[in-house]
C-alpha cells in the first residue's frame, strides 16, 4: 500500500507523508463492537500524573478485537476492512456461520469476501488459526498465543509477523519479529500471514499539530532544565548532562541507555533461546 504525499506548498507538507487507506471498505465501524475511550491523561486513580507527555487527542472509540480467536470449527467470511485509531494495523470485522461478529487484525493479502476459520487443522489460508504444531516451518505468523487459551500476545501491530524454525519436545522454536529466538508449546494457537499496513513504519508526522492529535504532549530535555528539576539540569552554558559527565537518566535517576531492566530471576527466561540484538 504506497504512502499519500502533498505538494510542498507549506514547510510542513514538504515532509508530511499518510497512508493512503485504498484497502479499507468502509468508514462505518460496527456499533456493538465500540467503547469509548476513557480520557486518562497519564494520570492514576488518585490523580497524579504516572505517565508524562499524555493529554488532549482527539475523541477515539475502542474496538473491541477477538485475539483470543475462539471460535472453534465455526467459518467465517470477512465483510469489511477497518481502520482502528488505537492500532496501527487494520481491522477484518468477520460474519461467523451462526451470525456473530467479530472483529480480529487483518492481514496483508486479506479480501472482502474470504473465508476463514479457526481449527485444529484447517487449510494454509492467511487468517486461518491453528496450534502451532500444525503449521509447517518457515510459515510467517502473527497473533501468538503464550499461554494456552489466553489469546495472542506477540504480533499484532503493523507489518509484523513472526517465523516457525524448529520444533521439538512439544515446543516450537519461534523467530520473534525482534530477531528474539523463543520457544513456545506446540498446542498454543497462532494465525496464518503477516499483520496489515506494513508501511506505517515509514509515515512521517510532519507536524507538531498531528502528534497533539495522537494525544502526544510535548518533551522537554532534560539538559535544559534546571538542576532543581532534572538529574542532568544545571551547569554554566550548555553543559553535559547537570555540569558533570554522567550517563543520561530519567528525572529519577535510572540509566536511559543499556540498563538491563529485565528481572534477572524471571521465570519465562527459560524459554528465550537467544536475545534479540544478539
Amino acid at each position: 500500500m504506497p504512502l499519500k504525499t502533498y505538494r510542498p506548498i507549506s514547510p510542513v507538507l514538504r515532509y508530511k507523508t499518510m497512508a493512503d487507506f485504498s484497502v479499507l471498505t468502509t468508514d462505518t465501524p460496527y456499533k456493538p463492537l465500540l467503547l469509548p475511550k476513557r480520557r486518562q491523561n497519564g494520570r492514576n486513580n488518585n490523580g497524579r500524573i504516572t505517565v508524562r507527555h499524555w493529554g488532549g487527542g482527539a475523541k477515539q472509540f475502542i474496538r473491541i478485537v477477538d485475539f483470543k480467536r475462539d471460535k472453534f470449527n465455526i467459518p467465517g467470511t470477512v465483510e469489511t476492512i477497518e481502520y482502528d485509531p488505537g492500532r496501527t494495523c487494520y481491522l477484518a470485522l468477520i460474519l461467523y456461520a451462526d451470525g456473530e461478529r467479530r472483529y480480529i487484525p487483518a492481514t496483508i493479502n486479506m479480501k472482502v469476501g474470504q473465508k476463514i476459520i479457526a481449527a485444529d487443522e484447517c487449510d494454509m489460508v492467511e487468517g486461518n488459526c491453528m496450534p502451532l504444531k500444525k503449521i509447517p516451518l518457515g510459515t510467517p505468523i502473527h497473533n501468538i498465543e503464550l499461554r494456552v487459551g489466553k489469546g495472542g500476545q506477540i504480533g499484532r501491530s503493523a507489518g509484523n509477523y513472526a517465523e516457525i524454525v524448529a520444533k521439538e519436545n512439544n515446543m516450537v522454536q519461534v523467530k520473534l519479529p525482534s530477531s528474539e529466538m523463543r520457544s513456545i508449546p506446540d498446542i498454543c494457537r497462532a494465525t496464518i500471514g503477516q499483520v496489515s499496513n506494513l508501511e506505517h513504519m515509514n509515515v512521517v508526522i510532519g507536524s507538531a499539530g498531528r502528534t497533539r492529535h495522537k494525544g502526544v504532549r510535548p518533551t522537554v530535555r532534560g539538559v535544559a532544565m534546571n538542576p532543581v528539576d532534572h538529574p542532568m539540569g544545571g551547569g554554566e552554558g550548555r553543559s553535559k548532562s547537570g555540569g558533570g559527565r554522567q550517563h543520561p537518566v530519567s528525572p529519577w535517576g535510572q540509566k536511559s541507555k543499556g540498563l538491563h531492566t529485565r528481572r534477572p530471576k524471571k521465570l519465562s527466561s527459560k524459554y528465550i533461546i537467544s536475545r534479540r540484538g544478539k
